[in-house]
């Protein structure tokens, strides 16, 4: 009515003209039959251009919940323009196209009269980066692709590599996110024969986790750290696969490998 008003109209004609135009429609259904839908579209399509052009028309498009890479997306694919009348958008296909953007695990439409429309969303998580197939992707945490997501604009998102490499990080980086020292020199996790894990450092170093029971085995890598500073030292090998003893072996390929019992 505000709206209404600003452009010199009665609110009380307003609304009377908004009546008028409902009753139509009313009685296009009855009479009409198989052509209801239709003329009731045609009657809603004047409504809303009746409306728009008493003030009702879209001035403002508010993105909330979204990062500002999304919602460049996420505008375009709404695909809404300014002046557009506010009450003929179809909300259910609104919420449908902003639903289809990768970065959107899901969203709902709100019209604020007389000039706003707000789209809230929930934008899905980037977990990694994934290195398959001689390209590099972002992922989110159920594993999925997020394709309007440039991996080279995420550099402190953890890389994966490898077939099935993104099935199964959302098991295996938190327990590794949980050891911050062994974080930092991680340059990559690599998924071996897609059924378990090498852990690459950025000093060249290898760590081989076992196919079941990683969280142990890492935990055996902290303790080992925590009394020897292995991470600091460096070494060519450290494996893991063996719950019973952990298998170390130094940088310099000369010296044999040095076992190192369980707990010791």
């Amino acid at each position: 009515m505000r709206a209404a008003q600003g452009v010199g109209l009665s609110p009380k004609y307003a609304l009377i003209g908004a009546a008028g135009l409902t009753a139509v429609a009313l009685i296009a259904t009855l009479v009409t039959g198989h052509r209801a839908e239709h003329m009731a579209q045609a009657v809603g399509d004047a409504v809303a251009s009746q409306f728009g052009s008493v003030g009702f028309k879209l001035n403002s498009v508010r993105v909330q919940g979204a990062s500002p890479m999304a919602t460049a997306d996420i505008l375009k694919a709404a695909g809404v323009y300014k002046d557009q009348p506010l009450l003929g958008l179809d909300l259910e296909a609104l919420r449908q196209r902003v639903e289809a953007v990768g970065w959107v695990k899901q969203a709902s439409v709100v019209r604020l009269l007389p000039d706003t429309l707000v789209l809230k969303v929930e934008e899905r998580r980037q977990l990694a980066v994934w290195q398959h197939g001689g390209r590099s992707v972002v992922i989110d945490d159920h594993g999925q692709v997020i394709p309007e997501a440039e991996s080279a604009k995420f550099p402190t998102l953890p890389l994966i590599v490898g077939e099935g490499a993104n099935e199964y990080a959302a098991a295996i980086l938190p327990a590794v996110a949980a050891q911050p020292r062994l974080m930092e020199r991680l340059e990559a996790l690599v998924r071996v024969d897609n059924r378990r894990w090498d852990l690459r450092l950025k000093d060249g170093s290898l760590v081989q986790l076992p196919a079941v029971d990683e969280e142990a085995a890492l935990i055996q890598l902290q303790q080992l750290d925590q009394k020897s500073r292995i991470l600091e030292l460096g070494f060519e090998r450290i494996d893991l696969r063996d719950p019973s003893v952990v298998a170390v072996r130094p940088r310099d390929g000369a010296l044999p490998g040095q076992l190192v019992a369980n707990g010791v």
